[in-house]
């Protein structure tokens, strides 16, 4: 099944009809995808990171959960297929996919599934639109990034931190320097690099276009990444698709925080969903880049809106006693084809 997850599309496969062993299940993929290739004419991509994702899902056998959920994210113009990190947007499509395939028993009204990120060894909660027993895809949700509106799909995060890196703050630290840069190395659900643009020597506001034709800041940003790798636990990316680089400034929108985003060498459209929660966590260090330029509200329920290069994502925090205790975001998901692929 081929399905719009928030800002991202992809394949949506059950696991029992995907190769048991990895590098012949890898190998599919990627002829499946058209990759490697610019345009991947060969196969169903999109010729972008965004729209080369893979969903693979299967009935859970872990108490209180519904369904398993392992992402991968097929390069574009590389022959690999990496399972190093998470993606929310995606998962967006695993509850409505998840019920399509007979793995949940829809109720009247509301389906809830709990969801397993393989990826991260985390638990996400989807609320999924089901009237009359049946996935709903039309609705007044509407998020940046998507034209018009559909159903809208409240995602519950809880203890996401440290979800690939061991630990909410890697290093122990809210600042570490890398290549005379400030940075914060966060791991919320997404390992992240947040940096401040302008030391960058970036506005901050520019488009994703101008930013990738900078071959020098290109350079950087890969210099400070490499390098952050294994202070995050993350050991050697120079293969990865993580850490996610992600620069900061003041809010141009009345939003809390606008960012740009490396995904890890093309710059993100929007923003991830658990990479926009590890940035808006960062905006709640009582040091560092992005606390030190974020607009925080008050109170122990934090609506911190994300601003990209398309709009914005409203990432909602519980905070107590300075910790965040679960982060909620809203997706929309859409089913685009269902049928065979070959």
């Amino acid at each position: 099944m081929w399905m719009r997850g928030g800002t991202s599309k992809g394949g949506y496969f059950l696991a029992d009809d995907l190769p048991a062993d990895t590098a012949e299940r890898d190998a599919l993929l990627l002829k499946i995808m058209g990759s490697p290739d610019p345009r991947q004419i060969d196969g169903m991509g999109g010729a972008n990171p965004l729209t080369s994702k893979i969903a693979v899902v299967q009935r859970s056998t872990r108490p209180g959960i519904d369904v398993d959920y392992l992402f991968l994210q097929v390069f574009v113009d590389q022959p690999t297929v990496t399972d190093q990190q998470n993606c929310g947007n995606i998962l967006a499509g695993v509850g409505p996919f998840a019920i399509e395939r007979g793995l949940v028993s829809p109720r009247d009204g509301q389906t809830v599934v709990r969801i397993f990120m393989e990826n991260t060894g985390q638990v996400a909660e989807a609320r999924v639109e089901t009237p009359g027993g049946r996935v709903n895809y039309e609705g007044d949700g509407r998020i940046d990034g998507v034209p018009g509106t559909s159903a809208p799909i409240p995602i519950t995060f809880a203890d996401t931190a440290g979800s690939s890196c061991g630990a909410l703050l890697p290093t122990g630290k809210a600042v570490d320097v890398i290549e005379g840069v400030d940075c914060t190395l966060i791991d919320n659900g997404m390992p992240c690099v947040v940096m401040r643009a302008a030391d960058l020597g970036i506005s901050g506001t520019e488009s994703p276009q101008i930013l990738e034709a900078n071959a020098a800041l290109r350079d950087k940003l890969e210099a400070i990444r490499l390098k952050a790798g294994p202070m995050m636990n993350l050991g050697d990316v120079a293969k990865s698709s993580v850490p996610k680089m992600t620069m900061v400034s003041a809010s141009v929108a009345g939003g809390a925080i606008s960012t740009r985003t490396f995904i890890p060498h093309r710059c993100h459209d929007s923003i991830g969903v658990l990479g926009a929660v590890s940035v808006a966590t960062a905006c709640l260090l009582p040091e560092g880049p992005a606390s030190e330029l974020a607009k925080v509200p008050e109170g122990g329920e934090k609506l911190i809106s994300v601003e990209h290069p398309t709009g914005e994502m409203s990432v909602i925090a519980s905070v107590a006693d300075g910790v965040v205790t679960n982060a909620a975001v809203l997706r929309t998901a859409r089913k685009l084809f269902d049928g065979v692929v070959f």
